[in-house]
């Protein structure tokens, strides 16, 4: 029985690099989103890091909505719609990718 398991686990190997890949950049997302819903420091080297890290995953979906920015007494949050939106979007591309995998296997 363990060839069997094995081989089922080569054959859903590439579904679970792309599954490993999305979590890694929702994960990476969130980090940004909920930095910049508390007014996280930007100059700090970890912020910093996250932010260059996921703009240019943002990019192709900067200018959808408008930033929302609430001025506090020590930090600034911003609601950074553009980023709720690329997780959605990747997600759905992920799961697209997995499935057209699924598919191009039962041929």
């Amino acid at each position: 029985m363990e060839p069997i398991k094995e081989r089922n686990d080569v054959r859903h190997r590439p579904q679970r690099i792309v599954y490993y890949v999305l979590g890694v950049l929702e994960v990476l997302l969130a980090f940004r989103l909920v930095f910049k819903l508390l007014g996280a420091n930007p100059a700090s080297p970890f912020v910093a890091f996250i932010y260059s890290l996921t703009q240019i995953f943002l990019y192709p979906f900067t200018g959808i909505f408008p930033t929302a920015v609430t001025k506090g007494l020590e930090a600034q949050a911003i609601l950074e719609p553009t980023t709720i939106i690329a997780m959605i979007v990747y997600a759905v591309i992920a799961w697209g990718i997995v499935k057209l995998i699924g598919i191009m296997k039962l041929s």
